[in-house]
């Protein structure tokens, strides 16, 4: 894979795509925070895209983990040691990301099956600490008061960050936007995961920052809820 680019979002906020699966860069005014991290095997050339931006990758003082899937896992805790960073992530996928319990199936629709086959030809994540276990309605220490959002359905331990102070949502897959805003795929379970979509609807956000797919950044609290009223219908 070649260099990852690190896309600016808003002045703040960056994207880091891995052509499979992407993560977030939020920038306070010392410290960075990721919202996931990308496949094994990419910590050198995600310090590398963070200082493209001329940001000091040292900075890095935690990685909230949204999931257990290898796409948003990967190279948590190679860059977490690196760089001194925290690792936050839901006690209910935490056991899975350690690798003291099985990755949850997926209830996979017919269509969605070869997209799930080549999203597993990313490396398989390694076991992985998790330094804190947070829950729903966490405050977290960066964007002004990060909120944790608990999201089942997409994995048991599934969340979402809310950013009421900048209006930005990290919706993990629980939302994609490919090519416009959806209802994610590879749930374990459909039904909470669409009453996860509606929860995260109510809080209208204007930025929405999804696993898969461009962020959404124009009329996106119209559109996050007509996405979910389609889903549902």
């Amino acid at each position: 894979m070649a260099s990852i680019e690190l896309t600016r979002i808003t002045p703040r906020l960056h994207l880091l795509d891995y052509s499979i699966g992407q993560a977030y860069l939020w920038q306070d005014e010392e410290e960075l925070t990721l919202i996931d991290a990308g496949w094994a095997g990419m910590a050198d050339r995600t310090a590398a895209a963070i200082r493209s931006a001329g940001l000091d990758p040292d900075r890095l003082r935690r990685i909230v983990l949204t999931h257990c899937h290898r796409d948003h896992v990967g190279s948590a805790q190679e860059l977490a040691d690196r760089h001194g960073a925290e690792i936050l992530a839901h006690g209910l996928d935490a056991p899975v990301i350690r690798g003291e319990a099985p990755v949850p199936e997926p209830h996979l629709l017919d269509w969605e099956i070869p997209i799930f086959e080549h999203g597993l030809t990313a490396p398989e994540a390694p076991p992985t600490r998790v330094d804190r276990e947070v829950g729903d309605g966490e405050v977290l220490g960066f964007g002004g008061g990060a909120v944790v959002v608990h999201a089942p359905g997409h994995t048991p331990g599934s969340i979402a960050v809310h950013l009421p102070r900048h209006g930005v949502l990290f919706a993990g897959d629980t939302v994609a936007s490919v090519p416009d805003v959806m209802f994610g795929v590879f749930h374990v379970d459909r039904a909470r995961a669409l009453d996860s979509m509606r929860v995260l609807a109510e809080l209208e956000p204007s930025v929405l920052c999804c696993g898969h797919g461009a962020p959404v950044t124009s009329d996106t609290a119209a559109r996050l809820t007509a996405a979910a009223a389609t889903a549902e219908a």
